[in-house]
């Protein structure tokens, strides 16, 4: 009898009691493979028969902790006791948003599993007579319980007739990936999407909407309410997995304290395991903000447009700020349009004389959802050091500060630039260059906050508080394209009622210090949205 045992360690999210087991490590932590049959020698005419079965239990050890057995039925079981159950809890394991489930069916231990099979392998063995089997035969059944080695070194499912569905409450079985000719995923571990595929038996696709690197995303039809949905494919790797399931959690969580989306975050309607790809269906709604911008050659948004986008936004953050959530990657990207409708308008082209007007597309509605909650973080819950997409990210997590909810706040002052220019205000790739070009457009640090970015980095500043551009090493590029950025007042000039108050209220957002940035919940009193913004006459 041989048992590849895992313990279940406290986690970051332990409301997902399904652990990925480790058939590779035994007791001891030593290597210990599945059971390799015997070569057989050429005197033999056939070789030895092995079935090899396997079970997942749970019992519990010393220290009273639940912890996840794989069974393997391959000899006779050893007689082992398992401890009495304890009294202990663990709810201070888990979120106050979620309690562990309740074990009150007595706990089967390996002995019982290993004895149950065994008792049905002699059995079923001595009313049938095994099947002859070629020699690549025993490969085959061992494979059936073995792991396939993911991208990134960790060991991810081989989906069979034994896996665990994750679907939200639906209790369907998974489709075998063994009765399959095609593969369904590629070598980067993404769906390889295929038109008028069924997935999870009730999703037939349309087309690809889009493709990042947690997955992708595709147009289908629901056959069971005959509606058009988008899906979120998570590539099949644990690290978007895990993410994945974060993402479920905070979109429960959202759809919960918001049924009727009156804070416009995007609502889940399901999700489900299909073929070791977590899957998350949404409504279907249009192009992300960012794509309607490169699509009409990264022309800035009407005034009276940034002002209702701006509105939008911080209701959404102010909502998640006050679920204790920080959503971590504002950007338009994960910014998406309910309607794509436009219309064209004719506009003069700036700095050419005599130049024909260009159309430009204006749109119908502005109406927005905010997405893509991979990335949210409870604040009560762990930090990674470095978040945000790097044109969106706050000065204090590029000094290693820590961050919290202002950081979000300092993402949608540069969202709120970047509609007003129609490009992104920090367009840079280095650390040091992304902090450079700040004071060039925010002003000089303050003196306090640098000198606690010079303890955490002191590699960016020179005499304590200062920062240190530019370096011996920067190139003439690098310097030219800092010395090209300017300042607030110059990227909003403060020439009517307008502008004055969207200047004012970007400033407050793009604060260095957060201690002194202007909160979401706050800025949504700004006089900016007491006043109404003319339409333009683009």
């Amino acid at each position: 009898m041989q048992t590849a045992v895992q313990y279940s360690a406290p986690s970051l999210l332990p409301q997902y009691p399904h652990p990925t087991l480790n058939l590779n490590r035994g007791v001891n932590g030593a290597a210990n493979a599945m059971p390799t049959p015997p070569v057989p020698t050429r005197k033999r005419k056939r070789p030895h028969q092995y079935t090899v079965s396997y079970s997942e239990v749970q019992e519990l050890d010393n220290s009273g902790k639940v912890r996840d057995v794989i069974v393997i039925d391959d000899t006779p079981p050893p007689s082992t006791v398992s401890p009495a159950t304890p009294t202990t809890t663990h709810n201070h394991l888990y979120s106050s948003s979620y309690q562990p489930p309740v074990y009150s069916a007595p706990v089967r231990t390996r002995a019982r599993a290993a004895a149950e099979a065994q008792e049905q392998s002699s059995s079923s063995s001595a009313a049938v007579p095994p099947p002859k089997k070629r020699k690549r035969d025993l490969v085959e059944v061992a494979s059936t319980v073995a792991k396939r080695p993911a991208a990134n070194g960790h060991l991810a499912n081989v989906s069979t007739a034994n896996a665990k569905s994750y679907a939200g409450g639906s209790g369907a079985p998974l489709e075998d990936m063994s009765q399959d000719a095609e593969p369904c995923d590629d070598k980067e571990g993404h769906y390889i999407i295929r038109t008028n595929d069924m997935i999870y038996r009730r999703y037939q696709t349309v087309k690809l909407l889009g493709q990042g690197t947690f997955g992708k995303v595709v147009e289908a039809i629901d056959t069971e309410t005959n509606k058009r949905v988008a899906i979120k494919i998570i590539r099949a790797i644990p690290k978007y997995r895990d993410a994945s399931k974060i993402e479920v959690r905070v979109l429960q969580k959202l759809k919960e304290r918001d049924p009727t989306n009156k804070h416009k975050c995007i609502h889940l309607l399901h999700w489900f395991d299909h073929r070791n790809h977590i899957c998350l269906v949404s409504e279907l709604l249009g192009m992300c903000v960012y794509d309607f911008l490169k699509e009409n050659d990264f022309a800035s948004f009407p005034r009276n447009q940034i002002q209702s986008f701006a509105r939008q936004l911080l209701g959404s953050v102010a909502f998640l700020h006050d679920l204790h959530l920080v959503h971590t990657d504002l950007k338009p990207e994960n910014i998406l349009l309910v309607h794509n409708d436009y219309k064209f308008v004719n506009v003069p082209v700036h700095g050419k004389r005599n130049a024909p007007p260009r159309a430009k597309k204006i749109l119908e509605s502005t109406e927005i959802r905010l997405i893509d909650f991979g990335s949210a973080t409870f604040e009560e819950e762990y930090h990674s050091s470095v978040v945000s997409t790097r044109h969106y990210r706050a000065p204090e997590i590029i000094l290693g500060l820590g961050w919290s909810y202002p950081c979000d706040a300092f993402s949608l002052g540069c969202i709120l630039v970047e509609f007003y220019t129609g490009v992104a205000l920090f367009q840079t790739h280095d650390n040091l260059e992304h902090l450079a070009m700040m004071e060039q457009v925010m002003g000089k640090m303050p003196e306090r906050f640098a000198r606690m970015g010079s303890r955490s980095k002191p590699e960016y500043f020179k005499e304590a508080s200062k920062l240190d551009w530019p370096k011996p090493k920067a190139t003439r590029q690098s310097k030219k394209e800092v010395r090209a950025c300017r300042s607030l007042q110059e990227i909003i000039p403060p020439t009517d009622t307008t502008n004055r108050h969207f200047l004012d209220l970007v400033r407050r957002l793009l604060t260095f210090d957060p201690e002194e940035r202007i909160s979401v919940r706050d800025a949504l009193s700004h006089p900016y949205f007491q006043i109404r913004v003319p339409e333009d006459p683009y």
